[in-house]
């Protein structure tokens, strides 16, 4: 049997056809590209009892995504994340089956693993030499390190504002990393024109390389293999972006097309920060893109995105299954990491920090009733952003 079934490439926007074996990009359209899989022949190779027998990595999956062979494979050991009841914090919320995915845990500590693994795996596969790319902090983190892992050149450029510790680890793992005096959009330019003078690196930006979604993805597989091959009713996702809320949609489909669930797919929850909220604005208008957001800033820096070029799907996978998108102050987001941490003993990034906000006003809006199953995704470890907690405690030789 065939490691992976991947067929083809399809752009999301105009549905045109391309050879998913070459190194693709964009489409002519300026759309990003979606990696398309024989299902049926997923289906005859496997089942989902034969999977759990498999080793506790997103490449359990390895059939729906797109390396061809084991042997490219570029790994840290990420996925299969622990997916942790909060009884207490739930309890406080009114929300009876409240669950967290806690993406802290995979290699680099956050999600950005998962999407560099198939990505940088994918772009090995291909000949590609080097990857360059934008970030915010942490995918430029990952990409790094799994671009040392595969033997890659990596280029990285990220906002001066982003995480020091992401850029500690980009120099840690050998990448030529620079700083702009600005947005990840600023970034982004400078890294298609330094692209354009070097051979043989790919630009790995969010959705301009079809395979970090595929990455993505494994999240929705692994939430319904831990709720035993059946789906929660909602899922709360910190949304910039977007890759993530994409592919776990895209994962939606996927196994309900292979059999693997069914019923009502979740109702899907992008979660932003008031400080850069595009797509919470076109949702309230009934938008099907967004409109770059003025001014975008906030402390959850991951998710300052002021307009995602695949804004469009995430706004169609919630419109799709009935979601909603919903902002919150930073005073919100940074008050729900602590109570969190103080209720659960769990650290979350500011990020999920957001979504645990979010949920406070989707349950006092009445839209969460209260007794379903409701995961939130939190996308990174707490101790990433040690500035988000104030360290005000006194110095002393004696404690009475």
């Amino acid at each position: 049997m065939p490691y992976s079934f991947l067929s083809h490439l399809d752009c999301s926007r105009t549905g045109e056809r391309f050879d998913a074996d070459v190194v693709q990009g964009l489409s002519p359209a300026g759309a990003p590209l979606l990696a398309r899989y024989d299902l049926d022949g997923v289906r005859e190779a496997v089942t989902p009892k034969e999977i759990s027998g498999r080793e506790p990595t997103l490449w359990r999956y390895h059939e729906v995504l797109p390396v061809r062979s084991p042997e490219n494979v570029v790994s840290l050991g990420e996925g299969m994340t622990p997916l942790l009841r909060l009884p207490r914090y739930g309890r406080e919320l009114g929300l009876s089956r409240l669950w967290m995915k806690d993406e802290g845990l995979v290699p680099t500590g956050t999600f950005k693993a998962r999407g560099a693994a198939v990505g940088v795996s994918r772009a090995a596969e291909l000949g590609v030499r080097g990857i360059a790319m934008p970030t915010n902090g942490n995918a430029g983190a990952a990409w790094a390190l799994y671009a040392a892992r595969a033997g890659l050149t990596s280029l990285v450029a990220m906002p001066d504002g982003a995480p020091p510790i992401t850029m500690r680890e980009c120099v840690a793992a050998g990448a030529e990393l620079y700083r702009v005096d600005g947005l990840i959009g600023d970034a982004g330019k400078l890294i298609a024109a330094a692209v354009q003078r070097r051979e043989g690196v790919q630009d790995v930006s969010t959705l301009k390389e079809p395979y970090r979604i595929e990455g993505k993805k494994t999240m929705g597989y692994e939430i319904a293999e831990q709720f035993g091959w059946r789906l929660p009713d909602v899922i709360l996702y910190p949304t910039g972006g977007g890759v993530g809320i994409i592919g776990i949609y895209k994962a939606l489909l996927e196994m309900r097309e292979l059999g693997w669930v069914s019923g009502p797919l979740p109702r899907l929850v992008a979660v932003q920060a008031t400080g850069c909220a595009p797509i919470v604005t076109a949702f309230s208008r009934g938008e099907k893109e967004s409109t770059p957001f003025p001014d975008a800033r906030t402390v959850a820096f991951g998710i300052t995105v002021p307009k995602a070029l695949g804004d469009f799907l995430v706004l169609d996978a919630v419109y799709a299954t009935g979601g909603t998108a919903v902002a919150v102050t930073d005073e919100e987001l940074l008050a729900a990491q602590r109570e969190l941490a103080e209720r659960e003993g769990t650290f979350v990034c500011p990020e999920g920090g957001a979504c645990f906000a979010a949920l406070k006003h989707l349950r006092e809006s009445g839209w969460l009733e209260g007794d379903e199953d409701v995961v939130v995704l939190n996308t990174g470890a707490g101790i990433k952003y040690p500035e988000t907690v104030p360290l005000d405690v006194p110095l002393t030789d004696v404690i009475l």
